[in-house]
């Protein structure tokens, strides 16, 4: 009676903590949805901004002056009569700055001597208000006033001044710098990248790039369905238990089995995703931390679908109640499907498979969890990562305790787990492992050269509050009043139309 009741608040428990994950994932998912449409919003402001900018700029310098906007300039000087003659010359702004005294008396038959005097002024006030950025390069322009002129400027002329002694001290002041820094020169673009890294190898420039860890989520989401249809096919072909008895291993065979130890393996588990998703919570760069926290999960777990289908292996141990299912049809097997993605696959929470054992799905949890956790806190959080690995530690002591899984599942589960985190991290923070063979890279590691395109070094472990009070308006804004605002401008459009 007492073990049905501990089961039932067990059952109880995980049924909770399951649903808090999902809402913080969907609360995730809001966060990063709101995150993009404000960036959206914002690059529009700018795009608007800049455009303003050029179209002012286009319309102040008259090297970019059309034949209309030569027109609409005589207007404003008040030689409105002389529209035509300019016209039929084909006259623009860059024609403009070229015109003389000569040109305007015989070829524009401007006949009137103080109109002719008038306009030539007004013209060489244009020239003078006009002077190209790269004449005032030269270092004889001060000197040269032919040189200095608008109409036998270098602008003009395409010519463009050399400078040996700055393009020395230029290309040496480059060679410096790069080679202050042996990792940095083997980046190819630095200035992709926001300049060169620092020393130590930290990551210069950290873009949080929401919809790469949208895709990255929707990945493992993914995955774990794939690995919930996987086991209930694993489970409908486990091999027969008289036909195929436990096969020989030195742990197994060597320690009692412990009933309630798979149960506390599930605990474990609950207690590391609780911590990860309080450093996740506070961790400053946490948009890359779940995307690659979500990459190599989904990627683990896929390598572990293949095993899983591959080979089947027998049932573990005589208590183990694993028999095959009968032939069913596509929608019952879903249904099965469902039940274990629902529950996580925890055994805590009623769910039950058989046939998954190459390799242990909950040691990879556990092995995954410690990893991330112990690389994004800092070493002087030493009690935590102690705490970690002795929970890892006995929650795969937990497993074969339990006599759930074979000692080579853990292991192999533990050594591809761990390889596959130490390979993605020392990747992603040598920039210069990954530039020499970017191609093979590419093939090989195709999610990797995607999400981690624009960081180039260590991710430093910072943290921030984001219930501050500037973040929490920033939401209001966001989720609250924009839409109100887009509904209330739609409203009053359609009261307009009527």
């Amino acid at each position: 009676m007492y073990g049905i009741h501990r089961r039932s608040l067990l059952s109880k428990l995980a049924d909770a903590f399951l649903s808090c994950c999902r809402g913080c994932c969907v609360a995730l998912l809001c966060y990063f949805s709101a995150t993009l449409q404000w960036k959206h919003n914002l690059r529009k402001v700018r795009y608007k901004k800049l455009l303003m900018k050029v179209t002012k700029m286009i319309s102040s310098n008259p090297d970019f002056w059309t034949i209309v906007d030569v027109g609409i300039w005589l207007e404003e000087q008040g030689f409105a009569q002389y529209k035509a003659a300019f016209s039929h010359h084909k006259i623009n702004g860059e024609v403009l700055l070229l015109l003389t005294e000569k040109d305007l008396k015989e070829d524009l038959k401007i006949t009137i001597l103080g109109d002719l005097k008038r306009l030539y002024s007004a013209i060489r006030r244009l020239q003078r208000a006009h002077v190209p950025l790269d004449s005032l390069s030269s270092p004889d322009s001060s000197h040269n006033k032919t040189a200095s002129s608008p109409v036998f400027s270098n602008h003009h002329l395409n010519l463009q001044p050399t400078l040996p002694h700055v393009s020395n001290i230029s290309s040496q002041t480059r060679n410096r710098t790069y080679s202050s820094d042996s990792q940095a020169s083997d980046l190819p673009d630095q200035q992709k990248f926001g300049g060169l890294r620092r020393p130590s190898g930290v990551a210069t420039q950290l873009r949080p790039e929401y919809m790469k860890t949208i895709i990255s989520c929707l990945y493992m989401f993914l995955v774990t369905w794939i690995t919930a249809i996987v086991m209930v096919f694993v489970h409908d072909r486990v091999p027969d238990r008289e036909r195929h008895p436990p096969l020989p291993d030195i742990f197994l065979d060597n320690v009692p089995h412990i009933p309630w130890a798979f149960q506390l393996c599930e605990i474990t588990i609950i207690l590391l995703t609780t911590t990860w998703l309080v450093i996740l919570f506070f961790h400053k760069h946490r948009s890359i931390a779940i995307r690659r926290f979500c990459a190599l999960s989904g990627s683990v777990f896929l390598l572990r679908c293949a095993t899983m289908f591959i080979t089947s292996l027998s049932v573990p141990g005589s208590h183990l109640e694993c028999e095959p299912r009968d032939p069913s049809d596509l929608l019952t097997q879903l249904e099965h499907a469902w039940i274990i993605w629902q529950g996580g696959g925890l055994s805590i929470k009623g769910v039950r498979t058989c046939g998954d054992y190459m390799f242990s799905g909950h040691t990879t949890a556990l092995t995954l969890l410690n990893f991330f956790i112990t690389e994004y806190t800092p070493r002087r959080m030493y009690y935590l990562h102690i705490a970690s690995w002795v929970l890892n530690t006995f929650g795969i002591f937990f497993i074969l305790a339990a006599h759930e899984h074979y000692s080579i599942d853990v292991f192999i589960a533990f050594y591809i787990t761990s390889r596959m985190f130490l390979y993605y991290h020392s990747l992603a923070n040598n920039r210069a492992l990954h530039q020499r063979d970017s191609f093979r890279t590419k093939i090989w590691f195709p999610m990797f050269s995607y999400f981690e395109a624009y960081i180039d070094g260590i991710v430093p472990n910072e943290y921030s509050n984001p219930m501050c009070k500037a973040n929490l308006v920033y939401f209001w804004n966001i989720l609250i009043e924009t839409p109100n605002k887009k509904v209330f401008s739609v409203g009053k459009k359609k009261e307009k139309h009527k």
